[in-house]
C-alpha cells in the first residue's frame, strides 16, 4: 500500500514533456531565403521526396516559409515564382518578413525605397531584369515608376497575402520573434516582423516554442523557448529547414559546396 501511494503521488520529479506537433503531422519550417533560388529549389526537392514517403504512411505535411524571401541574393523574383508554384502542389504557408514589408512599401514611399535599396532591394530589382547600369542613373520617382512597370502584380499580390504568425501544436512560427509577455493575439506586426531585443535574450517561457528567422547565426539556435534558423543563406551559402514531428526535431541544410554545387544534408539532433 505504501508503494502504491508513493507511485500515485510521485516522489521523483516527473519527466518534463517536450513540445509537440499534433499527431500524424510533420512541419518543415524554412529559414530566410533572401534571393537564393538555387538553395531553395534544392531544399524543396529533398522536402518533396520526404513528403511523398510521408503521404504513403498517412502523415500530413506542412511547409512554412519564415519570410525574407527577397533581397540581398541574386534571384528574388525566382524565389517568389517557385514559392507560388510550390504552394499549388503542397501545403505551403508563407510568412511576411521585414524585407517583404519594405519591398511592398517602397512602391509608395520614397523614404522606404531608400531604406529598401540600401538593404538588398537593388539586387531584388535586378532579378526582375532591370539593368544595373541604367538603374544607377534613375531618380527615386523614376525607380518607383520602373518598379510598377517591371514587378508583376501577381508577385505583389502574393506577398500581401503572406501571414504574420502560424501556430501548430506547441509551436508558433513567425519571422522575427514576439514581444515577451504579450498574448499572441495582441502581438504587433512590427514585433513579429522586426524584433530582436528583448525577444532574443528573454529566458522565460512564452507558453509555446517560437520558431523564427531574421537574426543570422552560424548554426541553428535552440534556447528552450525559441529556435532560430536563419543561417544567412545569401552570404553563407547555407539555407536551413527545421523538421518537426511529434516531439522530435531535425534539420535539413542546403549548402553550396566549394565546387559550386548544391548539396542537402540532414541530421538528427537532440530535442
Amino acid at each position: 500500500m505504501i508503494q502504491y501511494v508513493t507511485n500515485m503521488f510521485g516522489t521523483k520529479k516527473a519527466k518534463k514533456s517536450l513540445p509537440r506537433i499534433p499527431a500524424g503531422q510533420r512541419v518543415y519550417a524554412v529559414g530566410d531565403i533572401h534571393g537564393r533560388a538555387d538553395l531553395f529549389t534544392a531544399l524543396a526537392e529533398t522536402i518533396d521526396a520526404e513528403i511523398e514517403e510521408c503521404e504513403a504512411d498517412g502523415i500530413e505535411c506542412h511547409i512554412i516559409l519564415l519570410g525574407d524571401l527577397v533581397d540581398r541574393g541574386p534571384d528574388s523574383a525566382g524565389v517568389i515564382d517557385f514559392a507560388k508554384a510550390w504552394g499549388k502542389r503542397r501545403s505551403v504557408r508563407t510568412l511576411i518578413g521585414n524585407h517583404e514589408e519594405m519591398f511592398l512599401d517602397a512602391f509608395e514611399s520614397k523614404d522606404v525605397l531608400r531604406h529598401f535599396l540600401r538593404h538588398g532591394g537593388r539586387e531584388t530589382l535586378m532579378s526582375y531584369g532591370i539593368e544595373r547600369k541604367a538603374f544607377s542613373k534613375l531618380s527615386l520617382p523614376e525607380i518607383q515608376e520602373l518598379m510598377e512597370e517591371t514587378v508583376p502584380a501577381k508577385h505583389r499580390k502574393f506577398l500581401r497575402k503572406c501571414e504574420d504568425l502560424v501556430q501548430l501544436g506547441d509551436y508558433i512560427f513567425v519571422h522575427a520573434g514576439i514581444s515577451p509577455g504579450v498574448p499572441l493575439d495582441q502581438q504587433k506586426k512590427r514585433a513579429l516582423r522586426w524584433i530582436r531585443e528583448p525577444f532574443l535574450s528573454h529566458t522565460g517561457s512564452h507558453g509555446v516554442v517560437v520558431v523564427h528567422g531574421h537574426t543570422i547565426t552560424d548554426e541553428p539556435v535552440q534556447t528552450g523557448n525559441r529556435i532560430g534558423i536563419d543561417t544567412g543563406a545569401y552570404a553563407s551559402g547555407r539555407l536551413t529547414a527545421l523538421v518537426l514531428e511529434d516531439d522530435a526535431r531535425r534539420y535539413l541544410t542546403a549548402r553550396e559546396t566549394k565546387k559550386g554545387n548544391i548539396k542537402v544534408d540532414g541530421a538528427k539532433v537532440p530535442a
